[in-house]
């Protein structure tokens, strides 16, 4: 009877941090988010979500923070959002460790910027080959949905969203953050890569390297972009 009761509270156990899993995946996919939102997409009761962001919060992989209004604020405390830690982002696939920021660091101190600029784009080069080869096997797609599918498939969870004037291209995960928020000009190259990309100019409105939830591109209207048809470009 001991051995069961003790198999039973390991599979409590395991339960409870598969769930936990699940929770931080959501949010990595989906972004900040709030309780109520994350008990919708997993099927599960707001208590439960409840706890499970408590236990993530005492573990540092998730934080909270007031839920961002845009218009008018209605009555009532705003809502909390919960956002993956650094922490919690560890817990999921990261490409570059302490060793490659100490190698970039040794690049810089020989050939400056520019050097670590060269890295950034050879890096980004693998997002650029995988969207090409996307473009080429459907050519009539969205260039914008083409490159969504190549950052996400590189790892980036990238997803894209409607907004005013445009688009926004939202990246829910980074696998260079730790690398990037010591050396931007790994973000840099990116936005000049999709900006090359599309053939158009994009905007960066957020990265998870400056301590946000999500890195957010603003791309300009979706139309523009596809009617435009950006030659392919010359890759190297």
């Amino acid at each position: 009877m001991k051995k069961v009761a003790e198999n039973a509270v390991q599979e409590g156990h395991d339960d409870d941090a598969s769930t936990r899993q699940r929770v931080a995946q959501s949010i990595l996919e989906q972004g900040p988010s709030t309780a109520a939102e994350l008990a919708e997409r997993l099927g599960l009761t707001p208590a439960a979500i409840r706890r499970h962001l408590t236990a993530l919060v005492e573990r540092n992989q998730v934080s909270s923070r007031e839920k961002k209004i845009y218009g008018q604020r209605g009555r009532g405390r705003p809502s909390k959002v919960f956002l993956l830690t650094d922490e919690g982002r560890a817990t999921f696939y990261q490409a570059y460790d302490d060793l490659a920021i100490q190698a970039l660091k040794a690049l810089a101190s020989v050939g400056g910027s520019a050097a670590v600029t060269r890295v950034a784009e050879e890096r980004f080069g693998q997002v650029e080959r995988r969207y090409l080869a996307l473009r080429e096997a459907d050519p009539d797609r969205s260039p914008v949905d083409l490159l969504a599918e190549a950052l996400t498939a590189d790892g980036y969870v990238a997803s894209l969203k409607p907004a005013r004037f445009g688009e926004q291209l939202c990246q829910h995960h980074c696998p260079v953050a730790h690398v990037a928020t010591e050396f931007p000009e790994l973000c840099e190259a990116e936005t000049q890569l999709f900006s090359r990309l599309l053939g158009s100019h994009v905007q960066r409105l957020a990265t998870i390297a400056h301590g946000d939830g999500v890195c957010t591109t603003h791309i300009p209207l979706a139309s523009m972009v596809q009617r435009f048809r950006p030659p392919l470009p010359s890759h190297t």
